[in-house]
Parts: C-alpha cells; structure tokens; sequence
C-alpha cells in the first residue's frame, strides 16, 4: 500500500512538473516556430538535421532505493513492499543527447535488498499468518548493468545551454543483474538441537538447494545468479545551472526470475537434502527466535495459525524431522512460495554534469 502511495504521489508531482513547464514550452516554441519559418523561406534544399554541435555527453552518480516485491513481500498484492525494508544504493550514468528528445544511457547500479517475514508479516492476519509462520528472511546485493533510451516529453532543439528548466521524461532498455541471495544462520539446528558451527554467519543460499535444485529426487533446476531484466520508468530533470542537472526518477524493474529471494516453490523431504545447514535454511518454522532481530516469536500467534508439529521418517535419507504441517515436509499442497517472478522498485536522485557540447546558444539565420 505503501509503495503505491508513493509511486501515486511522484505521478502527480510530474503531471505538476509537467504543467508548469508547459508555459515555458509554448513560449519557446512560438519563437522557435517565428526563427523557423524565416529559415525555411531562404530554403534552398537538402535535409535539416539535429547537428552534431547539439549533441553532448553528460555524466551522472546516484544515490538510489531499492524495494522489493516477492515471496517474502508484507502482502500477496501486486506491489505490495516494505519501505522500512528500503537501503541506500549507489550508480553512475553516462548519457548522450543524440536528438532533441532522445538520449541514449548507460549506467552501473548498486543496491541491497532485503525481506523478512518476521518483520513484515502480520501474526494475526489471515493472509499474514501463514509467512509469519514460515519465518524466512534474505538480504541480496544487486548489482545492475544498464542500456537504453531516455526520452524527453519537451525537446530541446538547441545546444544544452537551451535546455528548460524543469523537463519531464521516461526510460526504457534493457539490463543484466549480478545478484546472490543470503541468509543468516541460526544459533541452533531446531532438527537435532545441536548448536550451528557457523552460527550468525551470512551464507549463500543458491549452492545449498534450499528447495531440492540439486537433488535427484526433484525436478527443480537451479536458478542463475546472473538475470536479464528490462528497466522502464519515469522522472524528472532540472537545470542546476548551465553545466548541472538534477534528476529524480522513479523506476521499475521487470525480473525473469523468482529467485531473488531464493524462495519459489514447494518445501521438500529435508532428507533429500544435502547438509544440515541446507536443511536449517529451507524450513525455519521452528526457530522460537526470530535470526535477524534476536526477538523471541510469538508462540500463540503461531499455534492460532497452525496444528502442532508432526514427526516423519524421509524416504530419502531414514532419519526423523519435526516441522509443523504445511512446512517442511514433500506435498503438493505445501507452498513454500509462489512461482510469480519478483519485482524491484528502484528510486533514484542523480546530479549529472555535462561534459561535451557547443557553447554557442542556437542561432537561426
């Protein structure tokens, strides 16, 4: 709900930028249209161009946010994230201006996301109390080559230093994302009571097969840590002066994967499984204290949700696992995530300084 107020709101503070800079648009326009139209009456053939004097080079760094909308999101929603969840992220842009309205960019992003059901997941609510229950958490650090096009709603027929002030644009291209989700190790293994060697530790998800990847017994191919994508968005750019420019843009990111946060599918038997500790990170329903925060979770909330916890013997390997029902254990109906791909929301500011162009303001002779 959160992030659709906020995207509500940057809508409406463009369609404003939009509206004011209208007025400044139209006047430049009937002057330009007045130049114009004595360049074409001295006309003697051939085609008229945006010349390359025009063209220029800008570089830009951002500070950006990242949100996250997947398994481990507060609602089953479509947009639904937690902004409390949000981390600074980091990026450069390169961008030419090659036309009066469109740019082509590139840039580098760097980011870190993060989810957690004990945080996000209200006990008590219907829809809630299920993630509540399977208590997974991740962080990921994103790191995201970018190409594309920007185009702006208002040209500028002229060198840079004809630029408007306020300009409002959109985004598209394409992207590939380096990315490898991790999760916090607990104190104790719920499945034996022993306490973890490597307790506190941040480790990487994918080369344990949380969700039986690498077993024989399933069907589940292991997921890439490298993921194309396809960024689009919209923002809004304003003339610092005749060199800088400040830009703030709201972003979207359309994913191919539902592996950001390493959750996707179905629980497994945890005998098919290759260690302990693969064991420890796929089911977490046990763990009486939540990993990231220290706090104890709440024991009537999780027995309101659930029925109390059953033993099975894995036909895989023979040994005995307690899990509540639902979790934990090989059945179709047991969803330790849905199959949709995940989303990710990117918010950036961004000073950028132009580098190359012409001096000279546009003249029309």
């Amino acid at each position: 709900m959160k992030i659709r107020i906020f995207v509500l709101s940057l809508l409406t503070l463009l369609f404003v930028l939009n509206m004011e800079v209208d007025a400044q648009s139209h006047k430049m326009k009937k002057g330009y249209l007045k130049k114009k139209n004595k360049f074409v009456s001295k006309y003697k053939g051939g085609s008229i161009h945006f010349t390359k004097n025009k063209r220029y080079l800008s570089f830009g760094v951002n500070v950006n946010a990242l949100n996250y909308f997947g398994d481990l999101a507060p609602n089953p929603g479509i947009g639904s994230t937690d902004i409390s969840f949000t981390r600074p992220g980091f990026g450069i842009m390169a961008s030419y201006r090659y036309t009066p309205a469109l740019s082509i960019v590139a840039g580098l992003n760097w980011g870190r996301l993060r989810g957690d059901d004990f945080e996000s997941a209200d006990p008590y609510d219907e829809s809630g109390s299920y993630r509540y229950v399977r208590n997974l958490s991740f962080r990921n650090d994103i790191y995201e080559f970018m190409a594309g096009v920007q185009y702006d709603f208002i040209p500028n027929h002229g060198t840079f230093l004809n630029r408007l002030k306020i300009v409002p644009y959109a985004f598209a291209g394409v992207s590939l994302i380096y990315h490898n989700p991790k999760a916090q190790v607990p104190d104790v293994n719920v499945f034996t009571g022993e306490t973890m060697p490597n307790a506190g530790e941040w480790v990487a998800l994918k080369p344990l097969g949380t969700e039986g990847q690498y077993s024989d017994a399933y069907d589940v191919k292991p997921y890439s840590l490298i993921q194309p994508a396809i960024p689009l968005g919209i923002g809004g750019r304003f003339a610092v002066n005749q060199r800088l420019d400040l830009s703030l843009e709201i972003g979207y990111r359309i994913l191919f994967t539902d592996y950001i946060d390493d959750v996707g599918g179905l629980y497994v038997d945890l005998g098919a499984l290759d260690s302990d500790l693969a064991r420890v990170m796929s089911d977490r329903s046990r763990e009486e204290v939540a990993v990231n925060s220290g706090i104890r979770r709440d024991e009537n909330a999780i027995s309101e949700a659930t029925l109390a916890p059953y033993d099975y013997v894995s036909k895989y390997n023979g040994e005995t696992y307690r899990v509540y029902p639902g979790y934990g254990d090989e059945h179709p109906d047991n969803l330790r995530g849905d199959q949709s791909n995940d989303q990710l929301f990117v918010t950036t500011i961004r000073i950028s300084y132009i580098l190359t162009g012409s001096f000279q303001r546009a003249k029309f002779r």
